[in-house]
């Protein structure tokens, strides 16, 4: 695959404050790549300086094989940006912001601004200033769009917009992804990016600490397993298997409930030798996944 970012050492300090520090990334085209971290971690900044609005303090980059500073304004035409702190004119309509922004990218997006506009149920002729805060939401995704990038930066893209919304939204982002284009999300909605996207990196005290498919995440978390059995088991012989981290009996014995990580193959093998009357699992959340990269925080303490 052709990585659409690629950054080595990337390094921000505001004067001696860590923004990000020493960012290894590789984005694939074609990708959802989901960004996750609590506020503070280098999210945000990451991004600004992938997009240079900030200039880096060590460090080197590329968007779509070209230098992130030298190369800035063609990065920023090829790019639909959505930034987490969005500001708009508020005199403006929606249709007069939009078609500002299309007129310097030199591009006519009259049609898929409609077309937008139209999934969304944002009325363009309105002046932004009277918009709520997930109807100036709804612009500034319009606008990211719009211009059909190769390339998607959103920054918390779906704050402020309705269930419904977001779900239309999730409805995009697949559709972008099947045309081959590559998206770079962060959010802070988790449930979210475990739905959209393909890879994930967990950011911690400004670094980059994990990077893997989503999938692989789970498989290194806990599922959950609880087997319902017509007579009373013994637990112990399922407590020495291979990744039952623990186990919990109910009933008098008939009821276990059964914490694996990794696979649960040695589990359903074990439960086989019995008379099962239910069996139900239960995959970790990549929330469970991205709070236990913080654990070590909070036992260190």
């Amino acid at each position: 695959m052709t990585p659409v970012i690629e950054t080595s050492g990337l390094t921000k300090f505001y004067g001696t404050t860590p923004g990000i520090i020493d960012l290894d990334l590789c984005v694939e085209e074609g990708e959802v790549f989901g960004f996750i971290g609590p506020n503070g971690a280098g999210k945000s900044t990451s991004i600004r300086v992938l997009l240079n609005f900030l200039f880096p303090t060590e460090g080197s980059g590329t968007i779509l094989g070209l230098d992130i500073i030298k190369d800035s304004i063609e990065i920023r035409s090829r790019t639909g940006y959505l930034p987490g702190d969005l500001s708009m004119y508020d005199t403006m309509t929606a249709r007069e912001f939009l078609t500002y922004f299309a007129n310097l990218r030199k591009v006519d997006t009259q049609r898929e601004m409609e077309s937008l506009a139209d999934r969304f149920e944002l009325d363009l002729d309105r002046k932004i200033k009277d918009f709520s805060t997930g109807n100036r939401q709804k612009v500034g995704v319009v606008n990211a769009f719009m211009h059909e990038p190769e390339l998607l930066i959103l920054d918390e893209p779906t704050a402020g917009l309705d269930p419904l919304m977001q779900q239309e939204f999730q409805n995009l982002i697949n559709e972008v992804r099947t045309e081959g284009r590559t998206v770079f999300l962060s959010s802070h909605i988790l449930p979210e990016v475990d739905r959209i996207a393909d890879r994930v990196g967990i950011v911690r005290e400004n670094r980059l600490i994990a990077v893997d498919s989503v999938e692989a995440f789970k498989a290194k978390a806990h599922s959950t397993v609880t087997i319902q059995f017509s007579t009373a088991v013994d637990d112990t012989t399922f407590a020495a298997l291979d990744g039952v981290h623990s186990t919990e009996s109910r009933n008098g014995g008939s009821t276990l409930t059964i914490t694996v990580i990794g696979s649960v193959d040695a589990v359903i093998k074990e439960a086989a030798k019995h008379d099962v009357v239910s069996i139900s699992t239960r995959d970790s959340e990549l929330e469970e996944v991205f709070l236990s990269y913080y654990a070590v925080d909070a036992d260190a303490s």
